[in-house]
């Protein structure tokens, strides 16, 4: 699954520079370091952090997107770092837990 392709689901994005990129996995965490050690090269990365920081973890992990969950608000200078860094941003209205089950949902039907 593409990156883009989310957006036919309900999610909806902050920054898309790179939509084209492929989903492989998720990984679901707020605590950044951990993050940074844990998450997987191309995983969707699952979290309710808005802060600058966010877009710098998702660039080390390399991870396709981040998905903040909970329809939290996305301040603009992290939406301009973001699109500035080739780092997606999508966001879901609905819970962690949901936005996870529903995300695992759509990589099982491609898989």
């Amino acid at each position: 699954m593409k990156v883009k392709d989310l957006l036919a689901h309900g999610f909806v994005a902050k920054a898309l520079p790179d939509g084209d990129r492929d989903i492989d996995g998720v990984y679901i965490g707020d605590l950044l370091s951990w993050v940074m050690g844990r998450a997987q090269m191309d995983n969707a990365w699952i979290t309710i952090m808005t802060n600058m920081n966010v877009v710098a973890v998702a660039s080390l992990a390399d991870t396709s997107c981040v998905i903040l969950a909970e329809g939290v608000d996305v301040p603009d200078d992290v939406i301009a770092t973001a699109e500035a860094k080739d780092v997606n941003v999508i966001v879901s209205d609905e819970p962690i837990y949901e936005t996870a089950v529903k995300l695992a949902g759509l990589l099982s039907n491609i898989a």
